[in-house]
């Protein structure tokens, strides 16, 4: 039930991120409410959840067992520090975690964000090698259009050109490898055909600046913010072997794909490609409280566990690293996961998802369809002069009409809920195509 508190009618102090703020200011669009897969607008209209939140609230919103958990643990003990001290429930959510994770992932670290998880993950490779003797190795490489997140490292690595070029340099010491979106996959269904060879321009990375040097690479294994690009059949399991090869560690961010988001827990048991590093945050808690973590191997992990055992074996961590509301938020939402078997539902509504989407092909402006798991991108043609705009005025029209989607640049990113039905997806990608027949 939405508490009773009014709508502000003074916008001006909240720097919103990500936002046109001007625009929004001028015609704000408020969500007072939300329950399973719909919000409810300060104006009264129900609206639904496309996005999963964002990327995040897998099992719906407003879920009882979170919510309860959550309440419980405030009135119990609401936070306790966890440099040099712990409490039970950090230690019961990262078993959790390894359980669901693959075999030879044997710990969690535990951060608040996805860019937290990112930034843990890259101080960790490079750390890594230092404490084994191999301090040269200290690049990072990343990919054209990947998303890692908005702290330094992770544009750093991160190849979308907004995220970056306002902020002067970066990290140094920093390469990419090229995105995977070729014009021969146009329209693919799943994992397209071609482009598994574009892994080998890690081999080229590394000729160039010697293996010695590169302490990690990191990718999406779906990229998502990006606008939803599929990894080439092969390509993942072409940059393990060539990370074997050279000793560098592989990092996925896991953002967005764990949690069932593919309809299986990680993307790594998904495409069957084992990391180094998980980077991971958003359906770990379902989006209620803030969480991230990053889950290692159990030979990245003891590399630091050397030397004297009262010295500190790794200088970093947060005030809220497994804080005790958010490791029970954690808790309960792996519970909401295995009881109500999200993930195989997931699997199991992917093939009416795909379908769905792909009957937009004839839909005015569009130009490719992607999909994975209940992950989808419709792609339309941007207006001469005006790139992305034809994707916002969707956004506004469909927010209008009942539907939430995401936009960025000219691609339109889905995402529902995992506890989406049949006839939430027509209503969906129904009035979807109702709004793409109306743009200009």
């Amino acid at each position: 039930m939405a508490l009773d508190r009014p709508t502000p009618n003074d916008l001006r102090a909240f720097w919103m991120p990500f936002t046109a703020n001007r625009q929004f200011k001028s015609s704000p669009r408020m969500f007072v409410s939300a329950k399973d897969m719909h919000y409810t607008t300060a104006e009264g209209r129900q609206v639904l959840d496309g996005t999963a939140g964002l990327w995040c609230c897998n099992a719906g919103h407003c879920r009882p067992r979170i919510t309860e958990a959550v309440a419980k643990q405030v009135g119990e003990l609401d936070y306790a520090p966890a440099f040099q001290m712990g409490h039970p429930v950090a230690f019961e959510l990262a078993n959790r975690l390894v359980d669901l994770a693959p075999d030879g992932i044997d710990h969690a670290f535990f951060t608040n964000s996805g860019s937290e998880s990112v930034e843990t993950a890259l101080k960790i490779a490079i750390a890594y090698h230092r404490a084994r003797g191999d301090g040269a190795r200290t690049r990072l490489i990343g990919r054209e259009r990947g998303y890692h997140g908005v702290n330094f490292g992770g544009i750093s690595v991160g190849g979308i050109v907004n995220n970056r070029k306002m902020f002067g340099t970066l990290l140094g010491g920093v390469d990419h490898m090229p995105h995977t979106h070729l014009p021969d996959n146009q329209w693919s269904r799943g994992q397209p055909e071609h482009g598994a060879h574009l892994a080998d321009e890690l081999e080229r990375i590394i000729a160039l600046h010697g293996a010695e040097t590169i302490a990690a690479c990191i990718v999406e294994p779906v990229a998502g913010s990006t606008g939803v690009l599929i990894p080439p059949k092969g390509y993942l399991e072409r940059l393990r072997e060539i990370c074997t090869k050279h000793g560098i560690l592989l990092i996925f961010d896991e953002v967005i794909t764990g949690f069932g988001r593919l309809g299986a827990p990680f993307a790594a048991q998904y495409f069957d490609v084992l990391p180094d590093m998980m980077a991971t945050a958003k359906g770990l808690t379902n989006g209620v409280i803030p969480m991230g973590a990053v889950l290692t191997t159990g030979a990245v992990h003891d590399a630091f566990m050397q030397g004297p055992e009262h010295l500190i074996e790794l200088f970093h961590g947060y005030t809220y690293s497994g804080s005790p509301i958010a490791s029970a938020a954690g808790l309960a939402t792996l519970e909401t996961y295995a009881e109500e078997d999200l993930f195989a539902r997931c699997a199991g509504i992917a093939p009416y998802w795909e379908e769905a989407l792909h009957s937009l092909r004839d839909a005015r402006h569009v130009i490719d369809i992607r999909n994975m798991g209940l992950i989808g991108a419709v792609e339309l043609e941007p207006i001469a002069g005006e790139p992305t705009k034809r994707a916002f005025n969707a956004f506004l029209k469909a927010y209008e009409k009942g539907i939430l989607i995401r936009t960025t640049g000219d691609i339109i990113a889905m995402s529902p809920p995992l506890i989406i039905d049949r006839a939430q997806v027509d209503q969906l990608v129904g009035t979807l195509r109702e709004v793409l027949d109306s743009l200009d």
